[in-house]
């Protein structure tokens, strides 16, 4: 018998297994919040600097932030562009940040058609 929660199980077993993949350095827990949350802000088409993410306190101190936003950069899953404002920088995803979430969406997608 199926259960509800085995849709979820199996994108967590499909999401470990692409998380092991060698495109893209792995990232740590907090890492992981902080790229979800550049990834709802630029679905929601707003602007996201390093100031305004150090000021995120839900994610920590802005040492803590500016340090995994450094870690994160040289991984390969976000880039600093410029703005107007020369002295501060807009945060984007990379393309491997983007193919990251795509392939994530067709877990999804796979997790929901076996439990169907």
């Amino acid at each position: 018998m199926k259960r509800s929660s085995d849709v979820y199980f199996r994108f967590l077993q499909l999401a470990d297994a692409i998380r092991g993949l060698p495109s893209l350095q792995p990232l740590d827990p907090l890492e992981e919040r902080i790229l979800a949350f550049i990834a709802r802000t630029g679905e929601q088409n707003e602007r996201l600097c390093v100031r305004d993410m150090m000021a995120k306190e839900q994610l920590g101190a802005p040492a803590t932030i500016h340090t995994r936003l450094k870690s994160m950069r040289a991984k390969g899953w976000i880039m600093l562009s410029d703005t107007e404002d020369a002295r501060r920088k807009q945060i984007e995803l990379t393309q491997g940040a983007i193919r990251y979430f795509e392939t994530l969406s067709k877990c999804i997608v796979e997790a929901a058609k076996q439990g169907a």
